[in-house]
Order: structure tokens, then C-alpha cells, then sequence
């Protein structure tokens, strides 16, 4: 193909994007014209897996499409990578994905406060405390008074802790290489640009709109 029929090309799809967007022209922009491109244009000779199983009245059911399809990719791909990070994590004092997350999230930070922490990995209190309670029975961090507030309680990593993550961290970047698995470098950098747009939006709602019913989200 010659440039000029190329670029013709990205004229059209460029014409197509403008017209789908034209609710929100005001906030076109290159990175969301090349997702846009990315999604659109048919690559030649990709396998993928059916997820019906070909049945004609699954794919004619209304509530099938790519909103459908990438729900149910998530959910399966967290499993592969839950699989991942259990082979990972074998030998090592932390057990789960969770408890790895927490102690990740505080060696970057020098203490946070343990609602805070809890918020920052999108976990009920419950569920959090339960994580926390197990990590501080192993010694792999530690808690106390917040100097201001004192009704808060702060967490801070252990050395301990801090040698445990460290032990295991080549594994986990193991875990990450096979995740990302046989996309070049565009598509990751593509998969990360809408992962981290698609993250913002839940996040505004796990933060600020939880009790909202699912219509009032859609």
C-alpha cells in the first residue's frame, strides 16, 4: 500500500471517529483517535477464543457486544493471573495477591493511615482488616497511633516485610511478562492507556457514588 492510499485511510477512520464522537466533540483527542483506530481496524490472522461456544442465539442476545465481551475478559484474565501469582508466591511467607499488594503499596509510602490503605486497593473494611491483621500476626508490618489524629491507626512495613517483597519481586516480574503475554509494545502501551482511563472511571465510583443502583451508574 502506498502512503497516500494510507493516509486516505486514517482520513476515513479519522471522518468515522468525529462522526461516533460528535456528542463529545469537544474533547477529541489523538491518544483516544488512536484507541479508536486500534479497535476498528481487522488485524489479519489473530487467534482468539470463542466465548459462546458459537451459538447463534447467544450472539443475537442484545446484551452481547464488545461491553459484554471485555467484562468477561477481565474476570478471566485476573483468574489467569491469580494462577500466576500463586506459583510466585510458593515459597514465600505472603500468600495471596492481596497481602503482596499492601506490602508493595506501603514500601512506596512511609506510613499510611489503614483506612487509607484499605481504600487505596478497592477492598471492603472487612476484607481489608482481615489482610492487615494476617500481615501484622507475620510480623511483615507494623501499626500505631497516628501522632495528630489519634483516633487513626498508621501502618508502616517491616524490614521484615520489606526483605519478603524484595525476595520475591523477580517472580512477580515474571508474573507480569507472561500476563502481557504475546502483545507487541504498541498494543501493551494501548491495553495500559485504556486500562488506566477505564480504572479512573470505577475508581470515582467506588469512592463517591458505592450505594448508587446500577441504572443511576449506567
Amino acid at each position: 500500500m502506498k502512503t497516500k492510499d494510507i493516509l486516505l485511510e486514517l482520513i476515513d477512520y479519522l471522518d468515522k471517529y468525529e462522526l461516533e464522537n460528535a456528542h463529545n466533540s469537544s474533547n477529541l483527542n489523538t491518544s483516544d483517535f488512536l484507541g479508536y483506530l486500534n479497535s476498528n481496524y481487522q488485524t489479519q490472522n489473530i487467534k482468539v477464543r470463542e466465548l459462546n461456544n458459537g451459538s447463534q442465539e447467544f450472539e443475537n442476545n442484545e446484551s452481547q457486544g464488545p461491553n459484554t465481551d471485555i467484562s468477561i475478559l477481565i474476570v478471566l484474565l485476573f483468574r489467569y493471573a491469580k494462577g500466576y501469582i500463586k506459583k510466585a508466591l510458593k515459597d514465600s511467607l505472603i500468600k495471596t495477591a492481596d497481602e503482596f499488594s499492601f506490602l508493595i503499596t506501603l514500601m512506596t509510602h512511609e506510613s499510611m493511615i489503614k483506612t487509607e490503605l484499605i481504600q487505596n486497593q478497592i477492598m471492603e473494611k472487612t476484607s481489608g482488616t482481615d489482610i492487615i491483621n494476617r500481615l501484622l500476626k507475620m510480623e511483615l508490618m507494623e501499626q500505631f497511633n497516628d501522632p495528630v489524629d489519634k483516633r487513626s491507626i498508621r501502618l508502616k512495613i517491616t524490614q521484615k516485610g520489606s526483605m519478603e517483597i524484595i525476595s520475591i519481586l523477580p517472580q512477580m516480574r515474571l508474573v507480569s511478562q507472561i500476563v502481557t503475554g504475546n502483545l507487541t509494545d504498541i498494543e501493551k502501551n494501548m491495553m495500559a492507556y485504556s486500562l488506566r482511563k477505564l480504572e479512573l472511571f470505577h475508581n470515582d465510583i467506588f469512592m463517591n457514588k458505592k450505594g448508587s443502583k446500577l441504572t443511576d451508574l449506567v
